[in-house]
């Protein structure tokens, strides 16, 4: 397996600059699961080169969030994306509100459940989410559908659950 290899993925700048495609840096993992005894490969992306204000030797300060169907859609994306964004700043304060996003979601903007930071997507050939594929400015409608109703599910620190909507504290 390539010791590094690239993916082009979309950047949503934080501080309001076009979105662009930028080569999102993957590097080698191997994992397990309980179905196989074989380990399966996989990509880990490095989507932190392109988060400004992220902490530095943190483990991971970023998280992500899939985007398997948008809503009032019956069937799941053959090819879905997951949206990477900040959480650990630099810092400790909290990241600048994504203005690109503030502006697609207009009169529906809420400042405490934002989207912050840079945001960097990648899209996957696969429902599983282990084979990145190249993402290009054609995807663009179809993430800033999302982006005009969806919320991050992780804000102020917190985890909020998908299934039980309820708030967890994050670690």
């Amino acid at each position: 397996m390539d010791q590094f290899k690239s993916f082009d993925a979309i950047l949503f700048p934080a501080d309001g600059r076009p979105p662009c495609v930028v080569p999102l840096m993957t590097s080698p993992a191997l994992f397990i699961t309980p179905h196989s005894p074989q380990p399966n490969q996989a990509r880990i992306p490095h989507p932190e080169l392109y988060m400004e204000y992220i902490a530095a030797n943190v483990e991971r300060a970023w998280q992500h969030q899939c985007v398997e169907a948008l809503d009032c859609m019956n069937k799941k994306f053959t090819n879905p994306y997951i949206v990477y964004f900040p959480v650990i700043s630099h810092d400790g304060l909290p990241f600048p509100v994504n203005k690109i996003v503030k502006e697609m979601q207009g009169r529906m903007f809420v400042e405490n459940c934002a989207w912050r930071g840079d945001l960097i997507v990648a899209k996957y050939s696969d429902g599983r989410f282990l084979y990145m594929k190249n993402a290009s400015m054609a995807d663009f409608p179809i993430l800033k559908n999302y982006f005009s109703t969806h919320s991050p599910l992780i804000q102020a620190g917190t985890l909020v659950s998908t299934v039980t909507s309820a708030v967890v504290p994050s670690p």
